[in-house]
């Protein structure tokens, strides 16, 4: 691999998309044999990876909202990579198909004889019902898809416009699309995840799942310039103080995502409501509780003693090190999420727990590459470009 300073481009990307693409392909066809022997095995561990990689996406589309609204100077040289990730959001909806095809096999509400017998399903009828469903899913996808395109259009027209205004029209996209962003994962949250169990709620998972969004985009941040920085790019450009940042926003968000998990775990539980409860002792159950613990350690206690401290957030070893462990136990979190609703008595891996994740990983790992490499790794013509460079800390 090779990087030209004075471009910003990587002139020699070697072959990491098409090997990320023939893996993943490889991935899906064994993912499609696992469908055939274990259909219900199949469509609940392609929902996990699913989810996985689409919040990864909608992450880094929140960071650029986030970006825009704030005006940050010090993020600017992180947007490309955010950008590349954000704009597989369209392809990540032709993901959804197979989410969309198994519903009878996750989703019991989608059974007309279930809700017949089921007081409370025909009171959710009007929401929880498969042409609604769809529909909602085509919006979800159809608005985050919008988003990116005007934020990534105008970000684009940046390195070859001298257009002052495409700020304003930046600030102005990521104002409206921070309310929408807010209703389409709070619901899609509701959709995919929580209605697995539609006799149980919690008004906070969408915060929760929120929460987790926001670390894994961060966490990626880090993996991603670091792999770049071994290969000599951006090592001027990206300094100790930028990933201090993001250091310090990867342990602010491990904490408000434990404080999330912890408030909806307490509430419900000194509420002692068994339509509530149920679902966090289905998780405590057999090799379950396992699961459990590894969250609170692997989630929140290691990285918040480990990040706590300053040096720890300027040293590349130790940062990568967190955002690596971090990257796994969001995946573990929606495992842990989906997962009990089929296998009930305990934790079952399955072979299509790793090909589905890999497979649906492979692609859009490829088509983020391939973006990515395609223009400067920075947006050359921002406005505040030198300020994000030079940046020393606040």
């Amino acid at each position: 691999m090779k990087f030209d300073q004075q471009t910003y481009r990587l002139t020699d990307a070697g072959s990491i998309g098409l090997k990320a693409f023939i893996i993943g392909g490889l991935a899906i066809l064994l993912s499609l044999y696992g469908y055939f022997s274990d259909a219900e095995q199949f469509f609940h561990s392609y929902l996990t990876a699913f989810v996985f990689w689409t919040t990864l996406s909608v992450g880094a589309l929140f960071f650029l909202l986030v970006h825009y609204l704030a005006g940050s100077v010090w993020c600017i040289v992180f947007r490309r990579i955010a950008e590349a990730l954000a704009a597989n959001l369209p392809y990540l909806a032709i993901f959804s198909i197979p989410v969309l095809l198994g519903i009878g096999d996750l989703y019991h509400w989608s059974d007309p004889a279930v809700v017949a017998t089921d007081h409370l399903l025909q009171k959710k009828s009007a929401f929880l019902n498969i042409p609604f469903f769809i529909v909602r899913t085509i919006a979800y996808f159809a608005i985050w898809s919008v988003t990116i395109f005007l934020l990534y259009r105008n970000s684009l027209r940046q390195d070859t416009e001298k257009d002052f205004d495409l700020l304003s029209k930046l600030r102005r996209v990521g104002a409206v699309g921070m309310v929408l962003f807010a209703l389409t994962l709070t619901f899609a949250s509701f959709d995919w995840l929580m209605s697995l169990d539609p006799h149980w709620y919690s008004t906070i998972f969408g915060v929760y799942i929120f929460a987790g969004t926001y670390v894994i985009i961060l966490s990626f941040l880090v993996l991603c310039s670091l792999f770049l920085r071994y290969y000599g790019a951006l090592k001027e450009t990206i300094n100790v103080r930028h990933y201090h940042d993001l250091g310090r926003l990867l342990f602010a968000f491990t904490i408000f995502w434990a404080y999330i998990a912890g408030s909806q775990y307490f509430l419900i539980w000194y509420g002692n409501v068994p339509e509530e409860t149920v679902w966090f002792l289905q998780r405590w159950e057999g090799s379950w509780k396992y699961l459990s613990v590894m969250l609170v350690f692997g989630h929140f206690a290691i990285p918040f003693l480990v990040l706590l401290f300053r040096a720890a957030k300027q040293n590349l070893v130790i940062l990568g090190s967190m955002a690596g462990l971090l990257f796994v136990m969001h995946f573990i979190d929606l495992y842990w999420i989906v997962l009990p609703s089929l296998h009930k008595s305990g934790v079952q891996f399955s072979w299509l727990d790793l090909t589905t994740f890999i497979g649906i990983g492979g692609i859009q790992l490829g088509l983020f590459w391939k973006r990515l490499i395609s223009r400067p790794l920075i947006p050359v013509n921002s406005p505040r470009l030198s300020e994000s460079v030079k940046y020393s800390g606040s």
